[in-house]
């Protein structure tokens, strides 16, 4: 979680195109050039300086493969948008705009949101870490015993009834993928209703049951109804899986390391302020304000019975 400045326009669809194409000869050809020293001042609008250091933040916020163009070839047209973007700017002052209190409101909330990304990202920077994201693999995966998984296919429809006559047509004979394919409406229908390996607790717990049930070859004797409706299933293989490498989730736990711990940076800054809540009328709130609204009045019944919704 990085805070990058942002080039005043967005790189036009051509534009960026054109660079890609351009790319793709001038890295081969031209040399990079050195960096001058220092951050040299690349141009002024109305007296205020464009620095090196303004178009190096811009390029870093373009997509990853417009980045690696060559910065002669890169920077003077990040450095044309960057030169209309201040005139706009400019103009916008001249007009008064910077005034007008709706702009003035948009630019508050602009830099909360800036100032929240900034404070977070440093909050979080040492936390969410290779280490960090090891530690929690081996705390919570790499010793989970092996668990039991099963490859089924399933045919799902809408009815019991034509549950039963799917079932039938497999009892006498029919192949199972091909019904599945011809009368199924659920995940994988496809490929015959094949749903690949999967655990019990990643099915809802009507079918996961079922499944679970089964031996390899075997189709469920009843159609099982759950919350999609009903199912046909039969038990393709089954096996122990061991616990997955830590290459393989390290990704998925380092998201859920970040979420943590973005949530215990705001709960921190939360406990640290202090909060003054009001109702949305702007009225001090009442003990009763938090409790659960009263039902509303029934409507008066009309001649000739109750009202019918």
């Amino acid at each position: 979680m990085t805070q990058r400045h942002r080039p005043a326009f967005p790189l036009c669809a051509g534009l960026a195109l054109a660079l890609l194409l351009a790319a793709a000869t001038a890295s081969a050809q031209a040399p990079v050039p050195a960096t001058p020293p220092g951050d040299p001042v690349v141009a002024r609008v109305d007296g205020e300086p464009i620095l090196l250091s303004d178009l190096a933040a811009a390029a870093q916020d373009l997509p990853e493969e417009l980045r690696g163009a060559p910065p002669q070839m890169l920077y003077p047209l990040l450095l044309d948008q960057m030169i209309a973007g201040r005139s706009i700017a400019a103009a916008a002052r001249r007009a008064g705009l910077d005034r007008d209190e709706e702009v003035r409101a948009r630019i508050r909330r602009a830099e909360e949101q800036e100032l929240q990304q900034a404070w977070l990202s440093r909050e979080i920077a040492g936390r969410v870490t290779t280490e960090a994201v090891r530690a929690r693999y081996e705390s919570e995966i790499a010793g989970r015993p092996a668990e039991e998984e099963v490859r089924a296919r399933h045919i799902l429809v809408p009815t019991e009834a034509e549950a039963r006559t799917a079932l039938a047509e497999i009892r006498g004979g029919a192949d199972f993928t091909a019904v599945a394919q011809r009368l199924s409406t659920g995940p994988g229908a496809r490929e015959g209703g094949d749903l690949g390996f999967f655990r019990r607790g990643d099915m809802v717990p009507e079918f996961a049951n079922a499944a679970f049930a089964l031996q390899a070859g075997q189709v469920s004797e009843a159609p099982v109804r759950s919350p999609f409706g009903w199912h046909l299933i039969k038990v393709e293989e089954r096996r122990s899986a061991a616990a997955p490498a830590f290459d393989d989730v390290a990704e998925a736990l380092r998201q859920q390391l970040l979420q943590t711990e973005v949530q215990a940076a705001v709960e921190r800054a939360r406990s640290a302020a202090r909060i003054e809540r009001f109702n949305l009328d702007g009225t001090a709130p009442r003990p009763t304000d938090q409790a659960e609204p009263p039902a509303p009045a029934a409507p008066a019944a009309r001649p000739g019975g109750p009202i019918r919704r």
